[in-house]
């Protein structure tokens, strides 16, 4: 949170959070959102996914344990 009063000047409150999400539903759409939110999720999960796969091999010996 302390990055973003860095990079904005002043910490966001709830008015400025439903702004920017009435501006994405208008650019996006109410039937575009939920795809977009299954397609981060997808990527999330990819992510530590190969996040747990480039563990050393010193390491994964010892989570099988």
């Amino acid at each position: 949170m302390a990055a973003l009063t860095i990079f904005l000047g002043a910490p966001l409150s709830p008015g400025h959070i439903i702004i920017v999400l009435a501006i994405i539903l208008l650019l996006f759409g109410g039937k575009k959102i939920p795809e977009l939110m299954k397609g981060l999720g997808s990527g999330v999960k990819e992510f530590k996914n190969a996040s747990k796969d480039d563990q050393p091999a010193d390491k994964k010996d010892e989570t099988k344990e």
